[in-house]
Protein backbone atom coordinates (compact mmCIF):
# COMPACT_ATOMS: atom_id res chain seq x y z
CA UNK A 1 0.00 0.00 0.00
CA UNK A 2 1.36 3.50 -0.72
CA UNK A 3 2.46 5.08 2.52
CA UNK A 4 0.85 8.29 3.65
CA UNK A 5 2.85 11.50 3.60
CA UNK A 6 3.80 13.36 6.73
CA UNK A 7 1.84 16.26 5.27
CA UNK A 8 -1.34 14.32 5.96
CA UNK A 9 -1.52 14.96 9.70
CA UNK A 10 -3.69 18.05 9.81
CA UNK A 11 -6.75 19.54 11.46
CA UNK A 12 -9.88 19.28 9.36
CA UNK A 13 -10.70 18.01 5.90
CA UNK A 14 -8.03 16.88 3.50
CA UNK A 15 -9.40 18.53 0.37
CA UNK A 16 -9.32 22.09 -0.93
CA UNK A 17 -6.11 23.21 0.77
CA UNK A 18 -4.19 26.31 -0.21
CA UNK A 19 -0.99 27.57 1.36
CA UNK A 20 -1.13 30.89 3.16
CA UNK A 21 1.62 33.23 4.21
CA UNK A 22 3.44 32.12 7.34
CA UNK A 23 3.71 34.62 10.20
CA UNK A 24 6.67 36.97 9.79
CA UNK A 25 8.98 36.60 12.73
CA UNK A 26 10.98 39.65 13.87
CA UNK A 27 14.71 39.55 13.31
CA UNK A 28 16.40 38.37 16.46
CA UNK A 29 19.87 37.88 17.70
CA UNK A 30 21.09 34.30 17.84
CA UNK A 31 19.66 32.50 20.86
CA UNK A 32 22.15 31.75 23.61
CA UNK A 33 23.78 28.35 23.29
CA UNK A 34 24.78 25.98 26.07
CA UNK A 35 27.94 23.88 26.03
CA UNK A 36 27.81 21.23 23.33
CA UNK A 37 27.37 17.56 24.16
CA UNK A 38 27.71 14.47 22.00
CA UNK A 39 24.79 12.67 20.42
CA UNK A 40 25.27 9.63 22.66
CA UNK A 41 25.25 11.86 25.74
CA UNK A 42 22.06 13.53 24.50
CA UNK A 43 20.41 10.17 23.82
CA UNK A 44 21.26 9.10 27.37
CA UNK A 45 19.12 12.01 28.60
CA UNK A 46 16.21 11.12 26.34
CA UNK A 47 16.93 12.98 23.09
CA UNK A 48 15.33 11.17 20.16
CA UNK A 49 14.63 12.76 16.80
CA UNK A 50 11.26 11.37 15.64
CA UNK A 51 11.70 8.95 12.76
CA UNK A 52 8.88 10.68 10.88
CA UNK A 53 11.08 13.80 10.63
CA UNK A 54 14.36 12.16 9.61
CA UNK A 55 12.95 9.35 7.46
CA UNK A 56 13.53 9.32 3.73
CA UNK A 57 10.69 10.78 1.64
CA UNK A 58 7.79 8.38 1.57
CA UNK A 59 6.25 6.99 -1.56
CA UNK A 60 3.43 9.54 -1.54
CA UNK A 61 5.96 12.36 -1.15
CA UNK A 62 8.00 11.13 -4.10
CA UNK A 63 4.83 10.56 -6.14
CA UNK A 64 2.18 13.02 -4.89
CA UNK A 65 -0.45 11.66 -7.29
CA UNK A 66 -0.61 8.57 -5.06
CA UNK A 67 -1.55 10.61 -1.98
CA UNK A 68 -5.36 10.67 -2.48
CA UNK A 69 -5.35 6.91 -3.03
CA UNK A 70 -3.32 6.31 0.12
CA UNK A 71 -5.84 8.39 2.08
CA UNK A 72 -8.72 6.36 0.66
CA UNK A 73 -7.05 3.12 1.67
CA UNK A 74 -6.49 4.34 5.24
CA UNK A 75 -10.08 5.58 5.49
CA UNK A 76 -11.37 2.23 4.25
CA UNK A 77 -9.27 0.41 6.84
CA UNK A 78 -10.64 2.61 9.61
CA UNK A 79 -14.22 2.07 8.52
CA UNK A 80 -13.64 -1.69 8.37
CA UNK A 81 -12.30 -1.67 11.94
CA UNK A 82 -15.32 0.30 13.13
CA UNK A 83 -17.72 -2.18 11.55
CA UNK A 84 -15.74 -5.16 12.82
CA UNK A 85 -15.60 -3.80 16.37
CA UNK A 86 -19.32 -3.08 16.41
CA UNK A 87 -20.20 -6.50 14.98
CA UNK A 88 -17.98 -8.45 17.37
CA UNK A 89 -18.60 -6.29 20.44
CA UNK A 90 -14.91 -5.52 20.61
CA UNK A 91 -15.75 -1.84 21.13
CA UNK A 92 -18.80 0.20 22.10
CA UNK A 93 -18.73 3.81 20.97
CA UNK A 94 -20.20 6.83 22.72
CA UNK A 95 -23.06 8.30 20.71
CA UNK A 96 -24.06 11.87 20.02
CA UNK A 97 -26.82 13.25 22.21
CA UNK A 98 -29.68 14.89 20.26
CA UNK A 99 -29.66 18.68 20.65
CA UNK A 100 -31.57 19.94 23.66
CA UNK A 101 -31.96 16.52 25.28
CA UNK A 102 -30.37 14.90 28.30
CA UNK A 103 -29.58 16.33 31.72
CA UNK A 104 -26.09 17.39 32.70
CA UNK A 105 -24.30 15.06 35.11
CA UNK A 106 -23.89 16.62 38.58
CA UNK A 107 -20.14 16.40 39.28
CA UNK A 108 -17.73 18.81 37.58
CA UNK A 109 -14.43 17.01 37.12
CA UNK A 110 -12.47 19.55 35.06
CA UNK A 111 -13.06 22.89 33.33
CA UNK A 112 -10.98 24.54 30.65
CA UNK A 113 -11.19 27.32 28.10
CA UNK A 114 -8.95 28.41 25.23
CA UNK A 115 -8.81 31.66 23.27
CA UNK A 116 -10.32 31.50 19.82
CA UNK A 117 -8.03 34.09 18.20
CA UNK A 118 -4.32 34.84 18.42
CA UNK A 119 -2.31 37.65 16.82
CA UNK A 120 -1.05 36.46 13.43
CA UNK A 121 -0.81 37.88 9.91
CA UNK A 122 -3.93 39.38 8.30
CA UNK A 123 -4.37 36.39 5.96
CA UNK A 124 -4.28 34.05 8.92
CA UNK A 125 -6.66 36.24 10.95
CA UNK A 126 -9.28 35.60 8.25
CA UNK A 127 -8.71 31.87 8.61
CA UNK A 128 -8.97 32.15 12.39
CA UNK A 129 -12.36 33.86 12.10
CA UNK A 130 -13.43 31.05 9.81
CA UNK A 131 -12.11 28.58 12.38
CA UNK A 132 -14.67 29.89 14.88
CA UNK A 133 -17.46 28.94 12.45
CA UNK A 134 -16.00 25.44 12.17
CA UNK A 135 -15.68 25.08 15.93
CA UNK A 136 -19.32 26.03 16.46
CA UNK A 137 -20.37 23.24 14.11
CA UNK A 138 -17.99 20.69 15.66
CA UNK A 139 -18.91 21.47 19.29
CA UNK A 140 -22.59 20.94 18.43
CA UNK A 141 -21.73 17.35 17.48
CA UNK A 142 -19.88 16.65 20.74
CA UNK A 143 -21.76 18.71 23.31
CA UNK A 144 -23.40 16.65 26.07
CA UNK A 145 -22.12 13.34 24.74
CA UNK A 146 -22.16 10.68 27.48
CA UNK A 147 -19.35 8.14 27.82
CA UNK A 148 -20.62 5.19 29.85
CA UNK A 149 -18.46 2.47 31.43
CA UNK A 150 -16.84 0.39 28.69
CA UNK A 151 -17.57 2.93 25.94
CA UNK A 152 -15.02 4.59 23.66
CA UNK A 153 -15.12 8.23 22.61
CA UNK A 154 -14.02 8.74 18.99
CA UNK A 155 -13.62 12.33 17.80
CA UNK A 156 -13.97 11.39 14.13
CA UNK A 157 -17.06 9.23 14.68
CA UNK A 158 -18.85 12.05 16.49
CA UNK A 159 -17.75 15.09 14.50
CA UNK A 160 -17.68 13.32 11.14
CA UNK A 161 -16.20 14.58 7.89
CA UNK A 162 -15.99 18.38 7.83
CA UNK A 163 -17.33 19.20 4.37
CA UNK A 164 -18.71 22.32 2.71
CA UNK A 165 -22.09 20.61 2.44
CA UNK A 166 -22.27 20.54 6.25
CA UNK A 167 -21.41 24.25 6.49
CA UNK A 168 -17.67 24.04 7.19
CA UNK A 169 -15.48 26.69 5.56
CA UNK A 170 -11.79 27.41 4.92
CA UNK A 171 -9.97 27.57 8.24
CA UNK A 172 -6.38 27.36 9.41
CA UNK A 173 -4.74 23.98 9.81
CA UNK A 174 -1.14 22.85 10.07
CA UNK A 175 0.69 20.83 7.46
CA UNK A 176 4.39 20.05 7.70
CA UNK A 177 4.73 22.79 10.28
CA UNK A 178 3.18 25.53 8.14
CA UNK A 179 -0.22 27.18 8.28
CA UNK A 180 -2.41 26.33 5.31
CA UNK A 181 -6.08 26.79 4.56
CA UNK A 182 -8.47 23.87 4.36
CA UNK A 183 -12.17 23.16 4.75
CA UNK A 184 -12.88 22.43 8.41
CA UNK A 185 -9.52 23.80 9.51
CA UNK A 186 -9.12 24.54 13.22
CA UNK A 187 -11.23 21.78 14.76
CA UNK A 188 -8.13 20.27 16.36
CA UNK A 189 -8.51 23.03 18.99
CA UNK A 190 -11.58 21.16 20.20
CA UNK A 191 -9.67 17.87 20.33
CA UNK A 192 -6.88 19.65 22.27
CA UNK A 193 -9.34 20.94 24.86
CA UNK A 194 -10.99 17.54 25.34
CA UNK A 195 -7.62 15.78 25.61
CA UNK A 196 -6.44 18.22 28.29
CA UNK A 197 -9.55 17.58 30.40
CA UNK A 198 -9.30 13.80 29.92
CA UNK A 199 -5.70 13.89 31.20
CA UNK A 200 -7.12 15.03 34.56
CA UNK A 201 -9.08 11.80 34.99
CA UNK A 202 -8.54 8.04 35.06
CA UNK A 203 -9.95 7.69 31.54
CA UNK A 204 -7.71 5.77 29.12
CA UNK A 205 -6.37 7.56 26.04
CA UNK A 206 -6.35 4.95 23.26
CA UNK A 207 -5.30 6.97 20.21
CA UNK A 208 -3.74 10.38 19.95
CA UNK A 209 -1.42 11.78 17.29
CA UNK A 210 0.57 14.96 17.76
CA UNK A 211 2.04 17.39 15.25
CA UNK A 212 5.62 16.73 14.16
CA UNK A 213 6.50 20.43 14.21
CA UNK A 214 6.43 23.36 16.62
CA UNK A 215 5.14 26.12 14.31
CA UNK A 216 4.68 29.17 16.58
CA UNK A 217 6.42 30.65 19.63
CA UNK A 218 4.76 30.49 23.04
CA UNK A 219 3.01 33.85 23.03
CA UNK A 220 0.16 33.60 25.53
CA UNK A 221 0.46 29.82 25.94
CA UNK A 222 -1.70 28.46 28.74
CA UNK A 223 -1.27 24.69 28.42
CA UNK A 224 2.09 22.90 28.39
CA UNK A 225 3.57 22.48 24.95
CA UNK A 226 3.08 18.95 23.63
CA UNK A 227 -0.45 18.10 24.83
CA UNK A 228 -2.23 18.90 21.56
CA UNK A 229 -3.84 16.53 19.06
CA UNK A 230 -3.75 16.16 15.31
CA UNK A 231 -7.00 15.25 13.55
CA UNK A 232 -7.61 14.13 9.96
CA UNK A 233 -10.82 12.42 8.91
CA UNK A 234 -10.84 9.47 8.87
CA UNK A 235 -7.42 8.07 9.56
CA UNK A 236 -5.94 10.28 12.32
CA UNK A 237 -8.30 10.17 15.29
CA UNK A 238 -8.41 11.06 18.98
CA UNK A 239 -10.04 8.34 21.09
CA UNK A 240 -10.30 7.50 24.76
CA UNK A 241 -12.04 4.66 26.63
CA UNK A 242 -13.96 4.67 29.89
CA UNK A 243 -12.46 1.79 31.88
CA UNK A 244 -14.00 3.05 35.13
CA UNK A 245 -17.31 2.24 36.83
CA UNK A 246 -18.63 5.82 36.53
CA UNK A 247 -20.25 7.70 33.66
CA UNK A 248 -18.65 10.81 32.15
CA UNK A 249 -20.12 13.60 30.05
CA UNK A 250 -18.63 16.35 27.88
CA UNK A 251 -20.07 19.85 27.75
CA UNK A 252 -18.44 22.09 25.11
CA UNK A 253 -19.44 25.39 23.54
CA UNK A 254 -18.10 28.54 21.86
CA UNK A 255 -18.70 32.02 23.26
CA UNK A 256 -17.48 35.42 22.05
CA UNK A 257 -13.79 34.90 22.82
CA UNK A 258 -13.27 31.34 24.05
CA UNK A 259 -13.81 27.71 23.32
CA UNK A 260 -15.03 26.31 26.64
CA UNK A 261 -15.38 22.83 28.03
CA UNK A 262 -16.52 21.02 31.16
CA UNK A 263 -15.95 17.34 31.84
CA UNK A 264 -18.62 15.95 34.16
CA UNK A 265 -19.28 12.65 35.96
CA UNK A 266 -22.15 11.01 37.81
CA UNK A 267 -20.08 10.42 40.96
CA UNK A 268 -17.01 12.19 42.40
CA UNK A 269 -13.54 10.95 41.50
CA UNK A 270 -11.54 9.51 44.39
CA UNK A 271 -8.31 11.04 43.12
CA UNK A 272 -7.20 14.37 41.71
CA UNK A 273 -4.73 14.70 38.86
CA UNK A 274 -2.02 17.20 38.05
CA UNK A 275 -0.53 17.37 34.56
CA UNK A 276 2.76 19.17 33.96
CA UNK A 277 5.69 19.41 31.57
CA UNK A 278 9.19 18.42 32.65
CA UNK A 279 12.60 18.31 30.96
CA UNK A 280 11.79 21.30 28.73
CA UNK A 281 14.62 22.24 26.36
CA UNK A 282 15.57 23.36 22.89
CA UNK A 283 18.40 21.50 21.18
CA UNK A 284 20.29 22.14 17.96
CA UNK A 285 21.50 19.18 15.92
CA UNK A 286 22.86 19.39 12.37
CA UNK A 287 21.65 22.99 11.97
CA UNK A 288 18.10 22.12 12.96
CA UNK A 289 16.45 23.17 16.23
CA UNK A 290 14.22 20.72 18.08
CA UNK A 291 11.98 21.18 21.08
CA UNK A 292 11.67 18.50 23.74
CA UNK A 293 9.72 17.85 26.89
CA UNK A 294 7.97 15.18 28.90
CA UNK A 295 4.32 15.28 30.00
CA UNK A 296 3.70 13.75 33.43
CA UNK A 297 0.50 12.99 35.32
CA UNK A 298 0.58 12.96 39.13
CA UNK A 299 -2.24 11.27 41.08
CA UNK A 300 -3.25 12.40 44.59
CA UNK A 301 -5.70 10.67 46.92
CA UNK A 302 -8.44 13.18 47.72
CA UNK A 303 -9.13 11.68 51.16
CA UNK A 304 -5.59 11.64 52.54
CA UNK A 305 -3.92 14.21 50.32
CA UNK A 306 -1.11 11.74 49.67
CA UNK A 307 0.51 11.41 46.29
CA UNK A 308 -0.24 7.85 45.21
CA UNK A 309 1.44 7.71 41.82
CA UNK A 310 2.77 9.39 38.77
CA UNK A 311 3.26 8.30 35.18
CA UNK A 312 4.96 9.52 32.05
CA UNK A 313 2.20 10.35 29.59
CA UNK A 314 4.26 11.37 26.58
CA UNK A 315 7.78 12.27 25.45
CA UNK A 316 7.69 15.00 22.81
CA UNK A 317 10.27 16.04 20.25
CA UNK A 318 9.37 18.34 17.35
CA UNK A 319 11.17 20.33 14.71
CA UNK A 320 10.97 24.06 15.48
CA UNK A 321 9.81 26.23 12.57
CA UNK A 322 10.58 29.63 14.09
CA UNK A 323 13.60 31.35 15.68
CA UNK A 324 13.43 30.83 19.46
CA UNK A 325 14.10 34.05 21.35
CA UNK A 326 15.58 34.39 24.83
CA UNK A 327 15.98 30.66 25.46
CA UNK A 328 19.07 28.56 25.87
CA UNK A 329 19.74 26.10 23.07
CA UNK A 330 21.76 22.95 23.75
CA UNK A 331 24.11 22.11 20.89
CA UNK A 332 24.51 18.43 20.04
CA UNK A 333 27.37 17.17 17.92
CA UNK A 334 27.92 13.79 16.35
CA UNK A 335 30.12 11.36 18.28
Amino acid sequence: MPSISRVGKDCGNQSGSARVQSPVMPHATSPPAAAAITLSEAEATGFRIPARITASPRLTERHPWLYPWAVRVLIARRRYRWLRDLATGRARFARRTPAGTGDLLPVIVKKHSSLLMRELSEDEMVLQRNKVVNLRLATARVNRVVIRPGETFSFNRLVGNCTRRKGYIEGMRLSNGEAISGVGGGICQLANLIHWMVLHTDLTVVERSEHSFDPFPDKGRVLPWGVGCSIAYNYVDFTFRNDTDRTFQLEVWVDERHLRGVLRADTPLLSSYRVEARMERFVRYRDRIYRQNQIWQTTTDKTTGDRVGERLVKENCALVKYTPEGVEILDIRDD
